[in-house]
């Protein structure tokens, strides 16, 4: 839904008006000016890390960790946050009236108005960062700044340390968001290691006892009831208007009343698990005693947070749902909010892709191949055509780097592409995508240690590069086994790491570098 434009002109627009859009070191971006009309997102994003000391893509990375930088015409999200940078105005979390303190505006600018909510979301960043006592010089390092994005999440403990972990997740892989007006902001991907002190131990780590592939993070019992009144036999499928980290913690907030049985991530289908299916979480009003409730984090009128990933995740927790409880997959048995009795809720909504996700859910293959993964990778250069060229230009622009169209086609806005990617990760700027920067490219985004018995869409990436980096085919099905643990200790032989099959900090550091 289009936003509402500002109810009044405000002083700083003039400031904005004027602003040459500066390639911050953060950024990694070219300078150059910009008209007094454009990019006025991107020039909020600018004026706010200048006036505040908070690095640009930082700031960027946490603005699409909670909204995918859409402000939602003012509306609130589900625990009560506003605007691009989420402020929110609850019983636990009171980052709205902070940036009012912080920064002079209204709380009906921050809520409303983008550049007000920039600004305010700048403001209480930089508040954290100054109560943790980072000095300039840890302000410049964008590693420095894990624990003060946490204590933005409104959270503590695991909870605050999975919602700076998604933040540091978008630095490492790189974004590229259109938002109103076509305007597109994006965050070049990088290698990163976040300080995070205290909560390097807060990492969620309890297993679901109803789904091994989920983690566990227990809602708050005044959320749920023990038990169930009636039998399970359907599933209810939900958006959670907000954030998965935000959900998680709004459903161990006693004062919401309200929770589900799993909450799935748009990013990378994470799973967490926050009410036993043998009890009844409060999520659908008449059907709650029958049925299991899956909230998938984003808002019902933004396809962007309904990933291929998402559904394939979901999809496979429901199929597993309906086989564990006797629940045909079907329609009838597998339905929406909107279509629970007696509910008047919405979501998921019409961007919910029903044919897909059920066919999906029936075991069906979906979209096939994934456009990424080849038994080889052969160099691509200017005038070069075909699958690859347009699978380097996907990864190009996943990450920030703007190679313009995705068709196959390697012309001057590829090729200067991959000199910045080249540039950026210490490889020769020569344009051309060949073993090195296959390597680089493929692997580029977090680094989660992998071992044996792993799966998962980080074992898929982790097998794209080796494939590029050994020059043999890694098969990329996603499951770390025999083949895999051989080419990661193939690998780490040849490149003079320690030889341990696990694909762990040293590993991902090297496939990242090219090497």
């Amino acid at each position: 839904m289009p936003r509402r434009p500002a109810d009044h002109t405000r002083g700083r627009a003039a400031v904005l008006a004027s602003l040459t859009v500066t390639a911050l070191v953060a950024t990694g971006h070219p300078a150059g000016a910009a008209p007094a009309d454009a990019d006025p997102m991107n020039q909020a994003f600018e004026q706010a890390a200048a006036e505040y000391g908070v690095p640009r893509d930082l700031l960027a990375a946490v603005g699409y960790g909670e909204t995918h930088l859409d402000g939602h015409a003012g509306r609130p999200s589900q625990d009560n946050g506003f605007g691009v940078m989420h402020l929110v105005s609850n019983p636990v979390n009171h980052s709205l009236e902070k940036a009012a303190e912080l920064t002079g505006e209204s709380t009906a600018d921050l809520r409303e108005d983008t550049e007000a909510n920039i600004l305010g979301g700048a403001a209480v960043l930089r508040s954290h960062a100054d109560a943790l006592g980072l000095d300039p010089a840890a302000r410049a390092d964008i590693d420095a700044w894990y624990p003060a994005v946490a204590r933005y999440s409104g959270t503590e403990g695991s909870v605050a340390a999975l919602y700076a972990d998604t933040v540091y997740t978008f630095l490492a892989q790189g974004l590229r968001a259109t938002v109103t007006g076509g305007e597109q902001i994006t965050v070049t991907s990088r290698p990163v290691s976040p300080e995070k002190g205290p909560l390097a131990k807060a990492d969620i780590t309890a297993k679901s006892q109803d789904y091994p592939a989920a983690l566990w993070v227990a809602a708050n019992s005044a959320n749920f009831a023990t038990g169930r009144t009636a039998t399970v036999d359907k599933v209810v499928i939900h958006v959670t208007q907000g954030s998965y980290a935000g959900t998680i913690s709004w459903f161990q907030n006693a004062t919401s009343k309200v929770s589900s049985h799993y909450v799935v991530r748009s990013s990378d289908g994470q799973i967490t698990q926050m009410v036993r299916d043998k009890d009844t979480a409060y999520h659908a009003k008449s059907a709650n005693a029958s049925s299991l409730g899956i909230e998938h984090e984003g808002f019902v009128d933004d396809p962007s947070w309904f990933t291929d990933t998402m559904y394939r995740s979901s999809a496979a927790l429901t199929s597993y749902l309906c086989d564990q409880h006797g629940i045909p997959k079907d329609r009838s048995h597998i339905i929406g909010h909107s279509e629970a009795p007696g509910n008047d809720h919405t979501d998921p909504g019409a961007n919910w892709n029903w044919t897909y996700y059920m066919q999906l859910v029936g075991g069906g293959s979906g979209s096939g191949a994934d456009g990424l993964s080849f038994t080889s990778y052969t160099a691509q250069k200017t005038g070069s055509t075909g699958p690859q060229v347009k699978a380097a230009q996907t990864l190009l622009n996943q990450q920030g780097y703007d190679a313009g169209t995705e068709d196959g086609i390697f012309g001057a806005r590829t090729e200067s592409a991959v000199r910045a990617f080249q540039t950026a990760r210490g490889l020769d700027s020569d344009g051309t995508v060949g073993p090195q920067t296959w390597t680089a490219l493929l692997s580029a985004g977090t680094t989660p240690t992998l071992v044996t018995g792993a799966s998962g869409e980080p074992v898929k990436r982790l097998q794209r590069a080796l494939t590029a980096a050994l020059g043999r085919t890694v098969a990329v099905d996603g499951a770390f086994g025999a083949n895999t643990d051989k080419a990661v200790r193939d690998y780490q032989s040849t490149r003079k790491l320690s030889v341990d099959g696990s694909a762990g900090p040293n590993t991902w550091a090297a496939l990242q570098s090219g090497r």
